[in-house]
């Protein structure tokens, strides 16, 4: 399994795209295809059928995902975007850490 350097749940910074600048959070990691979605950003329109969870049908907004490589992780410092970085805490279990101020990344 590959170790990716945003997890569900963080706050990302969009560094390309039509979402540049943007910041948003993971609300789900594709490990297969290496995308990530992020709440808010990169809406697509797709058709829908009339259902039960959509009674009217017609065209609805969803959000699509966005490659791993476009995002950086905010630090919770700062709030700027910033690189991570792993080091062992004071139990020795290993955790992900802000490249610029050095703050745990949740």
């Amino acid at each position: 399994m590959r170790k990716f350097h945003i997890k569900k749940g963080d706050t990302v910074y969009v560094n390309s795209g039509n979402e540049k600048g943007k910041t948003g959070r993971v609300l789900m990691v594709n490990v297969e295809k290496e995308r990530a979605v992020v709440e808010g950003l990169n809406f697509v329109t797709k058709r829908a059928k009339p259902s039960a969870k959509h009674p009217q049908g017609g065209l609805i907004k969803i959000e699509a995902p966005i490659h791993i490589s476009n995002l950086n992780p905010v630090d919770p410092k700062t709030g700027k975007p910033t690189r991570v970085g792993r080091k062992r805490d004071e139990n020795g279990k290993l955790v992900r850490i802000a490249k610029k101020s050095g703050e745990v990344l949740k």
